[in-house]
């Protein structure tokens, strides 16, 4: 027995042994830094993250921007529809909005991927190694330019962080623009970044070093260092790289024909691919396009036959074009479209009993047009996103060369744009001048609420959001099928933008209550 007994145990432990062997397999989908990133395939793995994530958090960081200022409506089908982006477009929100967290979310979710390029590759590896880490310096100055400029004070984060070391304290805005300033000027420096070829280079799609003298530029104007800001933008015009587009009309530089033309500094891509037609998913764009399931519109209609109708532009934006261009300027029509000219134009009408939220009017630079979606589905669009162009470079340097005193150059700059919008030049130009047509220029591109928060904090009160943005969110208008309008109130007293509190955005409720050392932003 006792032999029978030994046997069984020693069989046992071959079973045990052999069946140890079998569960000590790799385990997928973690990366053992130690290996990882042994060749430049993998190196360049590091760098296609921070691509892939600025690009994926296009949807709500683009209605998120288009939201806050004074230019637009929540808009959707009927009030209620998104109240979230009502909440943002009238200044009743709180630290529970959906789309400010995951914004604020997305940014550091960038930087960490930027922290893992630079805590470990070594830029002495290879090319792609140090053009990798160069460019995880923009993305992350990138991000904390944002993350600075409508959050006040988020936590610095500069290195791939240990369990013990989640709780992140505010930082000071002394240090966070000292941040960006020193991740800009090292990639800058750093000699790695690439350039476009030439002006007529539509390859060249990476982060280039002229969009890391642009942003840098673009912070020292935030901080009032005018010169300095003046100096790195014309670093960027002189460059020779970049012009304003005028291959077609105005209106047509963000169509997918043009994508990465002369006057994109930086664009990230989509790239049409049927067989992962998904990752090409438009709803942001359909979410701005035409409110298509209200209105009527011909079998043939150039524009897609799908949108949402959020970021309706106001009227006060359309009087503002009108007051440089007249009503029959080439920009603004290139811009915008009123109600009677896209019947017109376009034979699209509101259907017979049927409104939709609007003054009516209708954004045609951003229109999604029905030949350039993805094969057979109305769901997917390839048009590129625009994040920075060289029109709002020579406006960030005609108003830092204004700033500085040399007003000669700003209106070199600033007639620059004028001319191309066809629309009148000046002999001397004015800082409200300028202020006037970035917003033009710029409508819905997400620059302007930065704008108006930046113009009050150095005391241009009457041009900022204290002053422009007092009342949203006091009515709402819905304009029906016989272009008459009608002006809702709705109905909530806390609208509009409030001094002492929306001068930042408010940290996520989320984070709050995990991180035990931030503090929340006044107000919330």
């Amino acid at each position: 027995m006792k032999k029978y007994i030994l046997i069984s145990f020693a069989i046992m432990a071959l079973m045990f042994s052999s069946c140890e062997d079998n569960l000590i397999i790799p385990q997928h989908g973690v990366l053992n830094y130690d290996t990882y990133y042994s060749d430049d395939e993998e190196i360049e793995t590091a760098g296609t993250c921070m691509y892939l994530a600025y690009h994926g958090m296009e949807h709500n960081y683009c209605l998120t921007r288009h939201m806050l200022g004074d230019d637009t409506f929540a808009g959707g089908a009927t009030r209620g529809d998104r109240t979230d982006l009502e909440a943002l477009n009238e200044f009743t929100f709180d630290a529970e909005n959906t789309y400010l967290e995951d914004v604020f979310t997305t940014f550091y979710e960038i930087i960490y991927a930027a922290n893992v390029v630079l805590g470990q590759i070594d830029p002495e590896f290879s090319e792609v190694a140090a053009r990798t880490v160069a460019e995880a310096h923009v993305f992350r100055a990138l991000c904390y330019f944002d993350l600075t400029t409508l959050w006040g004070t988020p936590p610095i984060v500069d290195h791939e962080l240990s369990g013990s070391e989640y709780d992140q304290p505010n930082a000071t805005q002394e240090d966070l623009w000292a941040f960006i300033e020193e991740d800009l000027t090292t990639a800058i420096s750093s000699g790695d970044l690439p350039e476009k070829t030439s002006i007529d280079d539509t390859e060249t799609w990476r982060v280039t070093k002229q969009f890391a003298q642009a942003l840098l530029g673009k912070a020292y104007l935030w901080q009032e260092k005018y010169s300095e800001a003046a100096s790195m933008l014309d670093n960027v015009i002189n460059s020779g790289l970049y012009a304003l587009f005028t291959e077609a009309d105005y209106g047509d530089l963000r169509l997918v024909d043009y994508k990465h033309n002369c006057e994109s500094v930086f664009e990230t891509n989509r790239v049409w691919d049927s067989n992962n037609s998904w990752h090409n998913y438009t709803s942001y764009y359909l979410y701005i396009n035409y409110r298509m399931d209200k209105m009527d519109y011909p079998t043939d209609t150039p524009i897609l036959n799908k949108g949402y109708g959020f970021a309706v532009p106001k009227d006060d934006l359309y009087q503002a074009f009108v007051s440089v261009e007249g009503a029959d300027g080439y920009r603004l029509n290139q811009t915008m479209l009123t109600y009677d000219q896209l019947k017109e134009k376009l034979s699209i009408s509101i259907s017979s009993g049927s409104s939709i939220i609007g003054e009516g009017y209708f954004m045609w630079k951003n229109r999604v047009l029905a030949d350039q979606r993805g094969g057979s589905s109305s769901w997917v669009y390839y048009a590129d996103i625009i994040w920075m162009r060289y029109a709002e470079v020579l406006l960030l340097a005609a108003e830092a060369q204004y700033r500085a005193g040399n007003t000669a150059k700003a209106t070199t700059y600033f007639n620059q744009v004028r001319s191309r919008a066809q629309a009148p030049t000046v002999s001397s130009v004015t800082l409200d001048q300028i202020k006037v047509e970035k917003r033009l220029e710029l409508c819905l591109e997400g620059v302007r609420f930065q704008d108006l928060l930046r113009f009050d904090a150095i005391g241009e009160t009457s041009t900022g959001a204290s002053t422009l943005c007092a009342n949203n969110g006091t009515t709402y208008p819905v304009i029906y099928s016989n272009g008459s309008i009608e002006y809702v109130s709705c109905n909530n007293a806390a609208h509009g933008f409030k001094t002492g509190k929306h001068e930042y955005l408010p940290f996520p409720a989320t984070e709050v209550r995990l991180n035990s050392n931030i503090t929340q932003n006044p107000g919330y």
